[in-house]
C-alpha cells in the first residue's frame, strides 16, 4: 500500500488533486475557528450546548465548530437535508422525476434546486439559532441584541454553509473523492485528538489498561463489519440477446446487476440520530417534571433510547432504499433493451424477483447498520469509558475512506500501475 500511496504521489495530475484536498481541509479548520461576531461561545457552551442535544450531533458532525460558534457553525447537515427532501421530492414530483432521467442536464438542474435548497435551509436555521440563544441565554450570549446583530449572525452563518457547499463541489471537481462526504469525514476526524485525550484522562484515574486494549480491538472488529457491509452485494446475472441492426449484430453478452447489502448508507442513521436528539432539545424549551423525565429516559445509552433508535434505524433504512431501487424501473429497463435474468421472464416475473431479493438484503442489511450504530454504545455503557468514534461516524469515517481510495485506484489502473489491492 505505500508503494502505491507513492506511485500516487508522483503522477502530477493525481498529486495536485490529493493536494488541492488537503488544502481544503485546511481551509474548513481555519473557518471553523473563525468566530462569529456578536456572539460569546462560551457562554453559548455552558448554557446551550451541554448534554446530548441536536446540538451536541451538530457539533460531532462539524468539527467543533458549533462549539466555537464559528464561520462553519450550520456545518453542512442543511446541504444533505436539503438533498434528503430533493430525492424525496424526485419520487413525488413528476417533472423531477423526469429530469432525474434525463441524464446529466436533468441532473445539473436538480443540483441547482439543491444548492437553493441549502441556502433557504441554512437562511431559516440561522434565524431558529439567534432567537433560541437569545430565549436561553438572553444577553449572557447575545451581549448587543439588536436588528443589526441579527442580521450580521444570520448572514454569516448562512454564507458559512453556502462557503461550505461550494467548496464540497470544487473538491469533487478538482480534488480526489466526494467533496460533501469528505467536509464531514473531516469534521468528524478533527473530534478524534480531544477523544483520545478523555480515553488518557480516564486512563491516568485508575482505568485499566486491558480495559482500553479490549475496546481497540472490538472498534476495530466493527471497522472490518463496516467494510464488508459497505461492499457486499448480490449480483443478479442479466443475460441480453443478439439482435441485427442493419448489418451490425448486437448484444449477446452478459452483465449482472449489483444489489448492495446496505443501499441506504448512512442516511437511515443521520435520520434515527437527530430524531432521537429531538426529545431532549424540546425538553430544554419546557419547564416541566414531566419533559425532564422524558429527556432522561431518551438519554443516548438508556434501554428506551437505545431501543427505539435500533427500530428507527431500520424502518428509515426500508424507506431511504426503497426510495433508491425501484424494482419495477430496473425490470422494464431490463426488458426495454432486450435483456432478462436467466429463468425469469421479462416484466412483471422479473420485479417480483428484485423486489424479494432486495427486501432480503435490506433486512439483513438494517440490522447489521443498526448494530454498528449501537455497539459504542454498548461497550461504553459496559466497560464504562468514553469512546473515540461514536457508530455513525465509524459508518461515515470508513464509508468516506473506501470511496476515496477507489477513485485514487481508478487514476492509478488508468495509468496502468497497480492498485492498492492484487
Amino acid at each position: 500500500m505505500l508503494d502505491t500511496v507513492r506511485t500516487a504521489l508522483r503522477i502530477n495530475e493525481l498529486r495536485n488533486r490529493i493536494l488541492f484536498t488537503l488544502a481544503m481541509f485546511v481551509i474548513f479548520r481555519v473557518g471553523s475557528h473563525v468566530p462569529v461576531p456578536g456572539v460569546d461561545a462560551e457562554q453559548l457552551v455552558d448554557t446551550i450546548l451541554e448534554g446530548e442535544t441536536i446540538f451536541a450531533f451538530m457539533g460531532y458532525m462539524g468539527g467543533g465548530a458549533l462549539n466555537n460558534f464559528a464561520l462553519f457553525a450550520l456545518g453542512i447537515m442543511p446541504y444533505i437535508n436539503a438533498s434528503i427532501i430533493m430525492n424525496l421530492l424526485t419520487v413525488v414530483i413528476p417533472k423531477l422525476k423526469e429530469w432525474g432521467e434525463e441524464g446529466p442536464e436533468g441532473k445539473k438542474k436538480i443540483a441547482q434546486l439543491t444548492r437553493y435548497g441549502t441556502v433557504v435551509i441554512a437562511f431559516f436555521q440561522a434565524i431558529g439559532m439567534y432567537f433560541f440563544m437569545f430565549n436561553q441565554g438572553g444577553t449572557d450570549i447575545i451581549p448587543n441584541p439588536g436588528f443589526t446583530t441579527f442580521m450580521i449572525v444570520v448572514i454569516t452563518l448562512t454564507a458559512g454553509t453556502a462557503f461550505l457547499m461550494w467548496m464540497g463541489e470544487l473538491i469533487t471537481e478538482k480534488g480526489i473523492g466526494n467533496g460533501i462526504s469528505l467536509i464531514i469525514f473531516a469534521g468528524i476526524i478533527a473530534g478524534f485528538p480531544y477523544g483520545i485525550g478523555q480515553v488518557a484522562s480516564e486512563i491516568r484515574e485508575g482505568l485499566p489498561i486491558y480495559v482500553v486494549i479490549a475496546a481497540g480491538i472490538l472498534l476495530l472488529l466493527l471497522i472490518l463489519g463496516i467494510i464488508g457491509l459497505n461492499q457486499g452485494q448480490r449480483r443478479i446475472k442479466v443475460q441480453y440477446s443478439k439482435r441485427v441492426v442493419g448489418r451490425k449484430m448486437y448484444g449477446g453478452q452478459s452483465t449482472y446487476i449489483p444489489m448492495k447489502v446496505n443501499q441506504a448508507g448512512v442516511i437511515p442513521v443521520i435520520f434515527a440520530s437527530v430524531l432521537m436528539m429531538f426529545p431532549a432539545t424540546i425538553a430544554m424549551f419546557i419547564d416541566h417534571p414531566y419533559a425532564a423525565r422524558i429527556a432522561t429516559y431518551l438519554e443516548p445509552g438508556n434501554t428506551l433510547y437505545l431501543l427505539l433508535y435500533v427500530i428507527l434505524i431500520i424502518l428509515f433504512t426500508f424507506f431511504y432504499t426503497a426510495i433508491q431501487f425501484d424494482p419495477n424501473s430496473i425490470a422494464t429497463n431490463i426488458k426495454k433493451y432486450g435483456g432478462f435474468i436467466p429463468g425469469l421472464r421479462p416484466g412483471r416475473p422479473t420485479a417480483q424477483y428484485l423486489s424479494r431479493v432486495l427486501t432480503r438484503l435490506t433486512t439483513v442489511g438494517a440490522f447489521a447498520l443498526a448494530f454498528i450504530a449501537v455497539f459504542p454504545m454498548l461497550l461504553e455503557r459496559a466497560m464504562e469509558m468514553p469512546m473515540v468514534f461514536h457508530g455513525t461516524g465509524l459508518i461515515i469515517v470508513v464509508g468516506v475512506t473506501l470511496e476515496t481510495m477507489k477513485q485514487i485506484e481508478g487514476h492509478l489502473l488508468t495509468r496502468s500501475y497497480r492498485g492498492f489491492m492484487k
